[in-house]
Protein backbone atom coordinates (compact mmCIF):
# COMPACT_ATOMS: atom_id res chain seq x y z
CA UNK A 1 0.00 0.00 0.00
CA UNK A 2 2.69 2.08 0.68
CA UNK A 3 6.28 2.39 -1.39
CA UNK A 4 9.07 5.09 -0.24
CA UNK A 5 12.02 4.40 -3.10
CA UNK A 6 15.04 6.47 -1.85
CA UNK A 7 12.86 9.16 0.10
CA UNK A 8 14.69 12.03 0.84
CA UNK A 9 13.29 15.12 2.71
CA UNK A 10 15.12 18.53 3.00
CA UNK A 11 14.29 21.77 4.45
CA UNK A 12 15.87 25.06 4.10
CA UNK A 13 19.63 25.71 5.05
CA UNK A 14 20.50 21.96 3.99
CA UNK A 15 18.81 20.49 7.23
CA UNK A 16 17.87 17.05 6.43
CA UNK A 17 14.54 15.04 8.01
CA UNK A 18 14.64 11.77 6.56
CA UNK A 19 17.41 10.37 3.31
CA UNK A 20 17.30 7.38 1.36
CA UNK A 21 14.82 5.53 3.04
CA UNK A 22 13.30 2.59 1.31
CA UNK A 23 10.52 1.11 3.04
CA UNK A 24 7.45 -1.26 1.35
CA UNK A 25 4.06 -1.33 3.91
CA UNK A 26 1.89 -4.20 3.20
CA UNK A 27 -1.71 -4.43 3.41
CA UNK A 28 -2.60 -5.04 6.95
CA UNK A 29 0.66 -4.46 8.44
CA UNK A 30 1.39 -3.24 11.92
CA UNK A 31 4.40 -1.19 11.87
CA UNK A 32 5.63 0.44 14.77
CA UNK A 33 7.97 3.82 14.11
CA UNK A 34 10.67 4.01 16.94
CA UNK A 35 13.48 6.42 17.30
CA UNK A 36 14.77 9.39 19.32
CA UNK A 37 12.95 12.97 19.36
CA UNK A 38 14.28 14.18 15.70
CA UNK A 39 14.57 11.06 14.09
CA UNK A 40 12.10 12.05 11.31
CA UNK A 41 9.37 9.53 12.60
CA UNK A 42 6.75 12.62 11.98
CA UNK A 43 8.07 13.84 8.49
CA UNK A 44 7.47 10.03 7.63
CA UNK A 45 4.18 10.18 8.64
CA UNK A 46 3.30 13.73 7.23
CA UNK A 47 4.83 12.58 3.92
CA UNK A 48 2.35 9.84 3.98
CA UNK A 49 -0.59 12.23 4.62
CA UNK A 50 1.03 14.23 1.69
CA UNK A 51 1.22 17.14 4.57
CA UNK A 52 4.66 17.29 3.33
CA UNK A 53 6.34 16.19 -0.38
CA UNK A 54 9.39 13.90 -0.70
CA UNK A 55 12.57 16.16 -1.97
CA UNK A 56 13.66 13.20 -3.70
CA UNK A 57 13.09 9.95 -4.36
CA UNK A 58 9.38 8.52 -5.09
CA UNK A 59 6.94 7.95 -2.35
CA UNK A 60 3.56 5.82 -3.54
CA UNK A 61 0.84 5.55 -1.26
CA UNK A 62 -2.39 3.76 -2.68
CA UNK A 63 -1.08 3.84 -6.33
CA UNK A 64 -0.74 7.96 -6.02
CA UNK A 65 2.51 9.44 -6.59
CA UNK A 66 2.96 11.36 -3.61
CA UNK A 67 5.22 13.85 -5.14
CA UNK A 68 3.36 14.24 -8.06
CA UNK A 69 0.20 14.47 -6.73
CA UNK A 70 -2.00 17.59 -7.88
CA UNK A 71 -3.56 19.44 -4.72
CA UNK A 72 -7.30 18.98 -6.33
CA UNK A 73 -6.36 14.70 -5.36
CA UNK A 74 -5.41 14.96 -1.69
CA UNK A 75 -8.82 15.01 -0.68
CA UNK A 76 -9.02 11.47 -2.43
CA UNK A 77 -6.07 10.32 -0.83
CA UNK A 78 -6.54 11.47 3.18
CA UNK A 79 -10.18 9.90 2.55
CA UNK A 80 -8.29 6.46 2.60
CA UNK A 81 -6.33 7.82 5.38
CA UNK A 82 -7.18 8.54 9.58
CA UNK A 83 -4.83 10.79 11.18
CA UNK A 84 -4.17 10.44 15.10
CA UNK A 85 -1.98 13.48 16.43
CA UNK A 86 -0.29 14.01 19.51
CA UNK A 87 -2.30 17.18 19.84
CA UNK A 88 -6.07 15.93 19.58
CA UNK A 89 -7.46 19.18 18.45
CA UNK A 90 -11.14 18.35 19.33
CA UNK A 91 -13.07 21.33 18.65
CA UNK A 92 -14.64 22.50 22.07
CA UNK A 93 -17.73 24.26 21.36
CA UNK A 94 -19.65 20.98 20.14
CA UNK A 95 -19.73 17.51 21.61
CA UNK A 96 -17.92 14.42 21.43
CA UNK A 97 -20.46 13.08 18.90
CA UNK A 98 -20.46 16.16 16.85
CA UNK A 99 -16.72 15.83 16.37
CA UNK A 100 -16.71 12.76 15.05
CA UNK A 101 -19.13 13.27 13.16
CA UNK A 102 -17.50 15.93 11.19
CA UNK A 103 -15.31 14.01 8.59
CA UNK A 104 -18.50 12.47 7.59
CA UNK A 105 -20.38 15.82 7.01
CA UNK A 106 -17.84 17.52 5.87
CA UNK A 107 -17.76 14.70 2.50
CA UNK A 108 -21.64 14.47 1.87
CA UNK A 109 -22.97 12.09 4.33
CA UNK A 110 -26.66 12.86 5.48
CA UNK A 111 -26.57 13.54 9.15
CA UNK A 112 -28.53 10.23 10.15
CA UNK A 113 -25.42 8.70 8.53
CA UNK A 114 -23.21 10.60 10.11
CA UNK A 115 -25.18 10.04 13.69
CA UNK A 116 -25.17 6.82 13.29
CA UNK A 117 -21.57 5.60 12.01
CA UNK A 118 -19.68 8.06 14.76
CA UNK A 119 -21.93 6.66 17.35
CA UNK A 120 -20.36 2.19 15.97
CA UNK A 121 -17.21 4.85 16.06
CA UNK A 122 -17.27 5.81 19.53
CA UNK A 123 -18.44 2.51 20.68
CA UNK A 124 -15.29 1.06 19.37
CA UNK A 125 -13.21 3.10 21.56
CA UNK A 126 -15.54 2.36 24.71
CA UNK A 127 -16.62 6.13 25.00
CA UNK A 128 -20.54 5.61 23.47
CA UNK A 129 -21.76 7.16 26.96
CA UNK A 130 -19.87 10.01 26.49
CA UNK A 131 -21.74 10.99 22.93
CA UNK A 132 -23.31 14.08 24.39
CA UNK A 133 -20.19 15.37 26.71
CA UNK A 134 -17.85 18.69 25.80
CA UNK A 135 -14.27 17.55 25.20
CA UNK A 136 -12.54 19.63 27.90
CA UNK A 137 -14.45 17.32 30.06
CA UNK A 138 -12.90 14.26 29.37
CA UNK A 139 -9.56 12.53 30.31
CA UNK A 140 -6.31 13.32 28.23
CA UNK A 141 -6.64 9.52 27.59
CA UNK A 142 -10.17 9.77 27.07
CA UNK A 143 -9.93 12.64 24.14
CA UNK A 144 -7.12 10.54 22.20
CA UNK A 145 -9.74 7.99 22.09
CA UNK A 146 -12.47 10.23 20.78
CA UNK A 147 -9.49 11.75 17.87
CA UNK A 148 -9.54 8.19 17.20
CA UNK A 149 -12.97 7.36 16.56
CA UNK A 150 -13.02 10.72 14.62
CA UNK A 151 -9.98 9.29 12.59
CA UNK A 152 -11.59 6.23 11.74
CA UNK A 153 -15.09 7.02 11.22
CA UNK A 154 -14.73 7.27 7.33
CA UNK A 155 -13.38 3.56 7.72
CA UNK A 156 -10.15 4.48 6.18
CA UNK A 157 -7.44 2.00 4.94
CA UNK A 158 -4.38 3.05 6.69
CA UNK A 159 -4.19 4.52 10.14
CA UNK A 160 -1.37 6.76 10.75
CA UNK A 161 -0.57 7.56 14.86
CA UNK A 162 1.72 10.23 15.70
CA UNK A 163 3.10 9.60 19.33
CA UNK A 164 -0.82 8.93 20.00
CA UNK A 165 0.04 7.85 23.54
CA UNK A 166 2.09 10.35 24.82
CA UNK A 167 1.23 11.81 27.77
CA UNK A 168 -0.79 9.18 28.65
CA UNK A 169 -1.01 7.23 32.11
CA UNK A 170 -0.34 3.73 31.43
CA UNK A 171 -3.54 2.45 31.75
CA UNK A 172 -4.86 5.37 28.89
CA UNK A 173 -2.10 4.45 26.78
CA UNK A 174 -2.76 0.64 27.01
CA UNK A 175 -6.34 1.80 26.20
CA UNK A 176 -5.12 3.96 23.18
CA UNK A 177 -3.23 0.94 21.74
CA UNK A 178 -5.78 -1.34 22.30
CA UNK A 179 -8.25 0.61 20.38
CA UNK A 180 -5.42 0.67 16.87
CA UNK A 181 -4.78 -3.19 17.52
CA UNK A 182 -8.66 -3.36 17.49
CA UNK A 183 -8.54 -1.89 13.73
CA UNK A 184 -5.65 -3.66 12.79
CA UNK A 185 -7.21 -6.88 13.24
CA UNK A 186 -9.90 -6.21 10.79
CA UNK A 187 -7.38 -5.61 8.12
CA UNK A 188 -6.45 -1.78 8.58
CA UNK A 189 -2.90 -0.84 7.96
CA UNK A 190 -1.44 0.72 10.98
CA UNK A 191 2.01 2.93 11.42
CA UNK A 192 2.26 4.36 14.72
CA UNK A 193 5.18 6.47 16.43
CA UNK A 194 5.62 5.55 19.95
CA UNK A 195 8.96 5.97 22.72
CA UNK A 196 7.02 2.98 24.61
CA UNK A 197 9.66 0.32 24.76
CA UNK A 198 6.40 -1.83 26.49
CA UNK A 199 4.48 -1.70 23.00
CA UNK A 200 7.54 -2.12 21.22
CA UNK A 201 8.53 -4.88 23.11
CA UNK A 202 4.50 -6.37 21.74
CA UNK A 203 5.06 -5.34 18.43
CA UNK A 204 5.75 -7.56 15.45
CA UNK A 205 7.25 -4.84 13.06
CA UNK A 206 9.24 -2.37 14.19
CA UNK A 207 11.17 -0.10 12.28
CA UNK A 208 14.15 2.00 13.73
CA UNK A 209 14.95 5.69 12.65
CA UNK A 210 17.94 7.76 13.67
CA UNK A 211 18.99 11.41 12.38
CA UNK A 212 16.47 11.04 9.40
CA UNK A 213 17.49 7.32 8.38
CA UNK A 214 16.22 3.36 8.91
CA UNK A 215 19.07 2.45 11.23
CA UNK A 216 17.48 -1.26 12.31
CA UNK A 217 14.45 -3.03 10.73
CA UNK A 218 13.50 -6.32 12.31
CA UNK A 219 10.10 -8.26 13.02
CA UNK A 220 9.14 -10.30 16.13
CA UNK A 221 8.39 -13.72 14.95
CA UNK A 222 6.72 -14.59 18.09
CA UNK A 223 4.14 -11.38 17.60
CA UNK A 224 2.74 -12.73 14.13
CA UNK A 225 -0.36 -11.32 12.48
CA UNK A 226 -4.02 -13.28 11.54
CA UNK A 227 -3.12 -11.78 8.51
CA UNK A 228 -2.15 -14.24 5.03
CA UNK A 229 0.74 -11.82 4.30
CA UNK A 230 2.75 -11.48 7.25
CA UNK A 231 5.14 -14.48 6.12
CA UNK A 232 6.50 -11.90 3.98
CA UNK A 233 7.03 -9.14 5.96
CA UNK A 234 10.80 -10.71 6.67
CA UNK A 235 11.87 -9.79 3.55
CA UNK A 236 10.36 -6.53 3.49
CA UNK A 237 11.92 -5.71 6.22
CA UNK A 238 14.86 -6.73 5.20
CA UNK A 239 14.72 -4.19 2.30
CA UNK A 240 14.14 -1.49 4.45
CA UNK A 241 16.82 -1.59 6.46
CA UNK A 242 19.34 -2.04 3.43
CA UNK A 243 17.68 1.29 1.48
CA UNK A 244 18.05 3.00 4.74
CA UNK A 245 21.57 2.42 5.26
CA UNK A 246 22.46 3.26 1.95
Amino acid sequence: MIEFNQVSKKYARDVVALRDITLTVNKGDLIFLAGPSGAGKTTLLNLIAAIERPSSGTLTVSGANVGKLKSSGLPYLRRNLGLILQQQKLLQDRTVLANVMLPLLVTGATRSEAENRARAALDKVGLLDKSATDPKALSGGEQQRVSIARAIVNRPQIILADEPTANLDRDNANKVLDALRSFHAVGVTCLISTHDEQFLNSANRVVFLDQGQIVDHWQNSAVVSNHSHTSNNGNNGNNGNNGGAA
